[in-house]
């Protein structure tokens, strides 16, 4: 029995360990609310008093108990590690962010679109009805017209 020809134009199917796969929006969600404690003054305050407990501890304890001697190596090699995974999950946070804002952006610059055209569009109705009466709309007129209506549109959505 002859083997199946294996097409070249396509990648071989993976072999082995296969990396455990993770909902991309589960990360960011959790990367985001990590971001967010690392700049509240609650994590300082945590991480100020734990170094203060850390550097107490290691310099006043004797024998076993020191874990870390002066100057503290493991403390450095924590506050590293913590700085390796805190930037990329701050960045990841930002980049979330920077998404949102875009998407928002996006949004306004349609509604606004639309805006504009429903008040050319009220602009061209108000001269139509004007010529139809008889009275000329003249191009003072119509720009009145619109600031006023944008003043009023304006307010409607302050209010």
């Amino acid at each position: 029995m002859t083997e199946p020809r294996r097409r070249l134009d396509q990648p071989k199917a993976p072999r082995g360990l296969r990396a455990p796969k993770f909902s991309a929006d589960a990360i960011g969600t959790a990367a985001e609310r990590i971001a967010r404690f690392f700049g509240t003054a609650r994590y300082l305050a945590i991480q100020t008093v734990l170094v203060i407990c850390w550097i107490i501890f290691n310099a006043v304890a004797m024998g076993v108990w020191k874990f870390d001697p002066y100057p503290f190596i493991l403390l450095n090699l924590a506050f590293s590690t913590q700085a390796a995974y805190a930037a990329p999950l701050i960045l990841l946070a930002q980049n979330r962010q920077a998404d949102r804002d875009r998407i928002q952006a996006d949004a306004d610059r349609r509604r606004d679109q639309r805006a504009i055209a429903d008040a050319e569009y009220l602009a061209r109705e108000i001269a139509a009805i004007r010529i139809a009466l008889g009275d000329v709309a003249t191009r003072d007129y119509l720009r009145s017209e619109l600031t006023r209506l944008d003043r009023s549109r304006g307010e409607d959505r302050d209010g």
